[in-house]
């Protein structure tokens, strides 16, 4: 009996492996544009992809779900960070399939305020194609590095969230140095 708790924990392992996330939009492709409402700061606000990509790229990642402790660290994490990616001329946004008002605590609690997170619906989650297969209503961990011109430029999908800031941040300033 005492062989059956390893066993899960290893098929939980291998299905949030780097296997677990896979991203379909691939570099080049076009970013579905969209508007939805966010929080920063614990305030809400409306949210638009294209308007966002006006000042420069934007990091796009999503997260299943607020105030887990992968989600929270990760976003600890880009918070930590934040001023290396507006210095590389680049925005965060963190996205989930969570409603806007879990959002509001979470944008200040472990984002600091530092950047946005946003409600990804349904059309959301299947134009980036970022639903969780295991767990539906909610999203994988993808990141993705959209270009001013609003082509997809990196993409980083891996339910881990260890390596998701440093390889977006890699991403965002070697775009500034071309």
């Amino acid at each position: 009996m005492k062989r059956l708790p390893i066993l899960l924990a290893a098929a939980a392992a291998a299905l949030f492996s780097s296997g677990g996330a896979m991203a379909a939009l691939a570099v080049g492709a076009k970013a579905p544009d969209f508007t939805t409402r966010g929080a920063q700061a614990g305030k809400t606000f409306t949210l638009t992809l294209s308007h966002q990509l006006k000042r420069g790229p934007v990091v796009l990642y999503f997260f299943p779900k607020a105030f887990t402790p992968g989600c929270s660290a990760e976003a600890r994490e880009f918070a930590e960070n934040i001023d290396k990616f507006k210095a590389a001329g680049a925005t965060v946004i963190g996205m989930s399939a969570d409603p806007v008002d879990d959002l509001v605590a979470f944008s200040t609690k472990e984002c600091a305020g530092k950047f946005a997170v946003a409600s990804a619906g349904p059309g959301i989650v299947s134009g980036y194609d970022v639903a969780l297969k295991m767990r539906p209503g909610m999203t994988d961990r993808t990141s993705y590095v959209i270009a001013p011109s609003g082509r997809i430029a990196f993409v980083h999908s891996e339910m881990s969230y260890a390596g998701h800031v440093k390889s977006t941040l890699a991403a965002v300033e070697a775009m500034k140095g071309k």
